[in-house]
């Protein structure tokens, strides 16, 4: 089955949704409230490493992307860009420990109800390793998924769809038996282009191809309406 080509109601597509065995989940901004904290530690490293850069940042025009993806961006390079990756994921991970990062309202709910309804739920997210296993450390989500992506594991970033269909062939799961979880404009890119149906939850506006929901406990909603495995 194809992704929607537009916007769509959670509620209209549950038997689509609900349905499918495996759950490809991004993490910042989707389970986890992380982009403030993201976007201090981008900022705080600009400003110690290359100050001049500072004004032409725009985290909101990068979110969904990886630090290295983020900081070419900007068009660092060389040492610099090295030096700005490393910085900010220093800062990221103490700001993380430091407990600046919590998961959003019914993401732990949303995990558990997935497990409990015999859906398998992965972790398919552009931030580094290190970092995320710190983010589900500090948030309480360690042991919530199969088995996790980063992109320390794939030689792209989102938006590419090669992102998803790498999650895909690691995990030998079809796009017609998976859907994905994301919030970001370039994670829906990515997960769409994958051949994904791709719920987008915390978005003022939904990007093209997604299932917008209002957030995670619309999505409870949907399974504990559904009764019993949906089958």
């Amino acid at each position: 089955m194809s992704p929607p080509t537009g916007p769509a109601s959670a509620s209209a597509s549950a038997g689509t949704i609900t349905g499918r065995r495996v759950w490809f989940c991004d993490l910042d901004g989707t389970l986890v409230d992380s982009a403030p904290v993201h976007e201090a530690a981008f900022r705080d490293a600009i400003a110690e490493i290359a100050p001049e850069l500072l004004g032409s940042f725009r985290y909101d025009a990068h979110a969904g992307t990886g630090t290295r993806e983020v900081v070419a961006g900007l068009g660092a390079a060389g040492g610099v860009a090295r030096r700005l990756v490393r910085r900010k994921q220093e800062l990221y991970r103490g700001y993380v420990d430091a407990g600046m990062v919590a998961p959003f309202p019914g993401a732990r709910r949303l995990l558990d109800l997935l497990a409990d309804r015999g859906r398998t739920p992965y972790l398919v997210t552009g931030g580094s390793r290190g970092s995320v296993e710190r983010v589900l450390a500090a948030c309480s989500l360690g042991g919530c998924f199969r088995a996790v992506l980063t992109a320390d594991d794939v030689p792209w970033s989102k938006p590419d769809p090669r992102f998803y269909l790498q999650a895909c062939r690691d995990w030998a799961v079809g796009p017609a038996d998976a859907v994905a979880l994301e919030d970001s404009v370039h994670g829906v890119a990515s997960a769409v282009g994958a051949g994904l149906v791709t719920l987008q939850v915390h978005a003022a506006e939904p990007a093209a191809g997604a299932v917008p929901v209002r957030d995670l406990d619309e999505i409870v909603s949907l399974f504990e309406t559904e009764g019993g495995d949906g089958e």
